[in-house]
């Protein structure tokens, strides 16, 4: 028998059915499971190779969290893009991150600061696109991002507050993968990050919150942008 098989059959239920939430889950952050898509059991049991049971746990878990939504009678669909939407993740990220940088600053140390040296040292070592000549984009560069800001609010001293930070950057990460090749072209994300940076040494706190915050919000305009001439059946005013 197959060694893969028998590994597959050797996991409990609640480990299988979070390894199903997690593929899922990235593939509806990466867009691949397309906004608005219906999530029909056939194909998910066949693509991810899995039960009705486990990809029910799942798909009821990612309802919770708003990336997929139940209709009676008629099934899972992955949650459409809309307008309003990314406007309001946008103000409540900012909102949020600029409480927890806050925090975060007034609970400094030495080592913290380390630590973000560091980690924005590895950001900006590591190239945005695979490809020079054209975008093709680079998960070790997404992964040294998301751990850059996410050292940046890390010592404000309260979980939920971060927890809740973490679901909105998921959230809007859908929307960011949707208009990458976009901002690519248009930004110089490096030279923002480096200002934050700089005000989060230099201890200017206010000087560093807005520009945490401009930085997000000239994100959510781009994306506007380019989602007003993305196709209508994708985004919901």
């Amino acid at each position: 028998m197959d060694v893969e098989l028998i590994n597959k059959g050797a996991e409990s239920p609640a480990t299988l059915a979070t390894s199903i939430y997690e593929r899922l889950k990235a593939d509806i952050l990466s867009t691949v499971l397309e906004p608005g898509r219906k999530l029909q059991l056939r194909f998910l049991m066949q693509q991810y190779e899995a039960g009705q049971t486990p990809l029910r746990e799942a798909l009821n878990r990612l309802s919770t969290e708003e990336l997929v939504i139940g209709k009676e009678q008629r099934g899972f669909f992955v949650k459409p893009i809309s307008l309003e939407e990314l406007r309001e993740l946008t103000k409540t990220r900012c909102w949020v991150e600029g409480l927890a940088l806050r925090e975060s600053m007034a609970n400094t140390t030495p080592n913290w600061e380390e630590e973000l040296l560091v980690a924005h040292h590895r950001l900006e070592r590591t190239p945005r696109s695979l490809n020079p000549d054209h975008f093709e984009d680079n998960p070790e560069w997404e992964r040294r991002h998301r751990a850059f800001h996410a050292l940046l609010i890390g010592r404000c001293g309260s979980r939920p507050l971060i927890g809740f930070c973490e679901q909105l950057a998921d959230r809007l990460f859908r929307y960011r993968a949707l208009s990458i090749r976009k901002a690519f072209r248009e930004r110089k994300v490096s030279d923002e990050h480096t200002r934050i940076l700089k005000a989060v040494l230099d201890r200017d706190v206010m000087n560093a919150v807005d520009l945490l915050q401009q930085h997000y919000e000239r994100t959510a305009i781009i994306i506007e942008n380019d989602l007003q001439h993305t196709d209508a059946t994708l985004v919901q005013e």
